[in-house]
C-alpha cells in the first residue's frame, strides 16, 4: 500500500478538545436524551448535574459505568477551549451569566467549523490530492478566518452552505487518494446500510464508506487502507484486527464509538480509545 501522507502533515493541536481550558460547554450547551448513551434527559443550556463549580466532570473517570458512554464518544475539535478563551476572552457563563446564552449558541457552530478544520488539515496532508492542494488551503484559510469573527457575528454565518462547498472538496480529494488503492474495482458503499455486516476479513481499501451505517459491524481483521470513511456510523463496531492505518478523515470520536483491541492499525494521528483495553 502506498504511504499517501506527505510528512508529519499540519499541527493539529489546536483541533484537540483541551478541557482544562474550557468551561464545560459540552456539558451545558448541548441536549442529552435519555438512552443507551446517555442515563438522563437533560435540555440544551442547562448544566449536566455531574458538571462540577470548576467545570470539570465529577464522574470522567466512570462515564461508560455510570450511563454516559456518550460523553467518552463526543469530540468538540478544540471548539471549546476556542470559545472559552478566545470568542469571549475567559469570561465565563457563570461569573459573567449574561454571556451565557450566546456562548452556548456560538459553541456548536465553532465546533462545526473546527470539525471541517481537521478533515481539510488531512486533506493538505494527502499526496494524490496536491492538484486540490491550493483550493483546500483557501478553503481551510477561509474557514479558520470565521472562528475568529467576533461572538455577534456567529448567528449569520451560512455554515450549512460552508460545510457544503467542503463537503464536495473533501469528496473530490478522497476520491482522487483512493484511486491510488491497488484495487481495480472501488466499492461504493456510500450511505449504505451496513448495520450488523459481516465484514470480517474484507477487503476494503479504496472503498467509499462515506456516511455508511456500520453499527455493530463485524470488521475484524478487515482491511479499510485508502477507505474514505468520513461520517462513517461505527458505534459498536468490532475494529480488532482492522488496518486504519491510511484511511481517510476518520475520527477520534468514530474510534471511541467502536470496539478494537491492540491489534487493530491506526493513523498516526489518532490514538488507541482506553476502553478497548477492557
Amino acid at each position: 500500500m502506498p504511504d499517501n501522507v506527505v510528512g508529519p502533515g499540519t499541527d493539529r493541536a489546536a483541533l484537540r478538545a483541551d478541557c482544562a481550558n474550557c468551561f464545560g460547554l459540552c456539558c451545558v450547551a448541548l441536549t442529552l436524551t435519555r438512552s443507551a448513551d446517555f442515563a438522563i434527559d437533560k435540555d440544551a443550556g442547562k448544566p449536566c448535574r455531574n458538571l462540577q463549580e470548576d467545570f470539570r466532570c465529577g464522574i470522567h473517570t466512570e462515564l461508560r459505568t455510570r450511563g454516559f458512554p456518550g460523553c467518552t464518544v463526543y469530540d468538540c475539535f478544540g471548539a471549546g477551549q476556542k470559545v472559552s478563551g478566545e470568542t469571549f476572552d475567559g469570561q465565563d457563563w457563570r461569573s459573567a451569566p449574561r454571556t451565557a446564552q450566546q456562548m452556548f449558541q456560538v459553541f456548536p457552530v465553532m465546533r462545526q467549523l473546527h470539525e471541517l478544520l481537521w478533515y481539510l488539515t488531512e486533506a493538505l496532508s494527502l499526496e494524490p490530492a496536491r492538484p486540490l492542494h491550493d483550493e483546500i488551503r483557501r478553503t481551510l484559510d477561509e474557514t479558520e478566518r470565521l472562528t475568529h469573527l467576533p461572538a455577534d457575528a456567529f448567528h449569520e454565518l451560512d455554515v450549512a452552505g460552508h460545510r457544503d462547498v467542503v463537503a464536495e472538496l473533501l469528496l473530490r480529494a478522497g476520491t482522487l487518494v483512493r484511486a491510488t488503492a491497488p484495487r481495480k474495482k472501488k466499492r461504493d458503499h456510500r450511505g449504505a446500510d451496513l448495520i450488523g455486516a459481516r465484514l470480517r476479513g474484507a477487503d476494503l481499501s479504496g472503498a467509499d464508506l462515506r456516511g455508511a451505517y456500520l453499527i455493530a459491524a463485524d470488521l475484524t481483521g478487515a482491511d479499510l487502507r485508502l477507505a474514505d470513511l468520513i461520517g462513517a456510523d461505527f458505534r459498536d463496531a468490532d475494529l480488532s484486527g482492522a488496518d486504519l492505518t491510511s484511511s481517510l478523515f476518520l475520527t477520534q470520536a468514530q474510534l471511541n464509538a467502536a470496539r478494537g483491541d491492540a491489534a487493530t492499525k491506526l493513523p498516526p494521528s489518532l490514538g488507541r480509545p482506553s476502553h478497548w483495553d477492557r
